[in-house]
C-alpha cells in the first residue's frame, strides 16, 4: 500500500524526535577495530590523546554517541564520541574512497539532528544552539600504498565551483592516517592498543601472503598473537567472536569487490549498447556491427529493440515506424 502523506503541525515539527534508525551504541559490533576501542574507554582516550597531543585522564568523560544505519546501503559510522566540546567521528577503512568527506557530512548531519532533538532545541528560534565541533578521522589499513597522513576535502567534489573561481560555502576536512604496521610510529607508540591491533592485522596479512586461506590465516594469527602477548586479553576470552568479526569484514570486502566489478561491467555494456545504437542511427548495417563487435545479428537486434522500448512504444508502433 502506498504510504499516505500526513500533516504535521509546525509545533511538532520543531521538536521532532530523532528517526528510529538513529540509535546510539550498537550492541553487536561487526568490526574488530570498533569492538576493541568502544569496549575499552581507556584505550579510546589514549588514542584520542595520541592523535591530539593532549593528556586527558578521565575516561568517564567520553560520551559514546555512535549512530547506526545512518546512510544508504547500511554504511555505518564506526565510532563517534563527545569529549572536550568536540564531536569525534572515527572510521576504520581497508579500502580507499574519495567520497569519505561526503559520508562524514551525512554522519555529522545525523549526529546533529539527534543531539538537537535530545536537547529539545528550537532550530527556528532566536537563540544560538551550541554544537560540538566535528573532528573526522579515518584509520586506514588496506593493501594499497598510502602516505602516513593525508587530508581529504569535500571541496574536491566541487570541480565546477573551482573552475568558476567561486568560493564554496561549505568545507569538510577528513584526516586519514595509515595504521599499517610500520607506519605512524609516533601515533602507535602513544596508543598501545592501536600498536597491537596493527601488529595483529599485519600478522593476518603475512599468513595470507604465505598462501593460507582467510580463515586459516585468521586462526594462525590469533594463535601467534596470544603466544606473544599481543591483544591476548581480547583474543583469549573472545576468540570466537573476533574470528567471526574478521571473517565478516573479509567477506564484506570480497562482496564490495564483486559489486564494483559488476558495476564496471554494467557500465561497459551500457556504453557499448549506446555506441551500437548511435552507429545504427547513422546508417551502419547490423552485419558491419556484428563483424566489429563479435556480437551475433540477433544480439544486435535485441540491443536496438531495447533502445526503442525505452520510449514506451507498443510493438505495433515500432513496426509502423520501421515501415515508414
Amino acid at each position: 500500500m502506498k504510504p499516505r502523506m500526513e500533516f504535521v503541525p509546525r509545533k511538532k515539527r520543531l521538536f521532532r524526535l530523532p528517526l528510529r534508525r538513529f540509535i546510539a551504541n550498537r550492541n553487536v559490533k561487526d568490526r574488530l577495530f570498533c569492538y576493541i576501542f568502544e569496549r575499552d574507554r581507556e584505550a579510546l582516550l589514549q588514542l584520542y590523546n595520541a592523535l591530539n597531543h593532549t593528556n586527558y585522564r578521565d575516561a568517564h568523560a567520553l560520551q559514546i554517541v555512535t549512530l547506526d544505519n545512518v546512510v544508504y546501503m547500511s554504511m555505518k559510522n564506526d565510532m563517534a564520541f563527545l569529549l572536550a566540546g568536540a564531536l569525534n567521528l572515527y572510521e576504520h577503512q581497508s579500502t580507499f574512497s574519495p567520497n569519505l568527506p561526503l559520508r562524514f557530512l551525512l554522519y555529522i548531519a545525523a549526529e546533529y539532528e539527534s543531539l538537537v532533538a535530545r536537547a529539545k532545541a528550537n532550530i527556528y528560534g532566536q537563540t544560538l544552539i551550541p554544537l560540538p565541533s566535528p573532528q573526522c578521522v579515518v584509520f586506514y589499513n588496506g593493501d594499497d600504498a598510502m602516505p602516513d597522513e593525508q587530508y581529504l576535502r569535500l571541496t574536491d567534489a566541487f570541480p565546477d565551483m573551482q573552475e568558476a573561481g567561486l568560493p564554496p560555502c561549505l568545507e569538510l576536512r577528513v584526516r586519514m592516517l595509515n595504521i599499517n604496521y610500520g607506519h605512524n610510529s609516533g601515533l602507535t607508540a602513544g596508543c598501545r592498543r592501536l600498536e597491537e591491533y596493527s601488529r595483529f592485522v599485519a600478522c593476518i596479512k603475512a599468513y595470507r601472503q604465505g598462501g593460507s586461506s582467510v580463515s586459516q590465516a585468521i586462526e594462525d594469527a590469533v594463535t601467534y598473537c596470544i603466544d606473544h602477548g599481543i591483544m591476548e586479553d581480547i583474543l583469549l576470552p573472545f576468540r570466537a567472536e573476533v574470528t567471526k568479526m574478521l571473517l565478516t569484514e573479509y567477506n564484506e570486502k570480497k562482496y564490495m569487490r564483486l559489486f564494483r566489478k559488476e558495476a564496471r561491467e554494467e557500465g561497459l555494456r551500457e556504453g557499448r549498447d549506446h555506441l551500437i545504437n548511435t552507429m545504427l542511427q547513422n546508417g551502419a548495417s547490423p552485419e558491419l556491427l556484428s563483424e566489429l563487435t563479435g556480437l551475433s545479428l540477433s544480439e544486435i537486434s535485441d540491443i536496438s529493440q531495447n533502445k526503442k522500448s525505452q520510449f514506451g512504444l507498443p510493438q505495433e508502433a515500432k513496426g509502423t515506424e520501421k515501415r515508414r
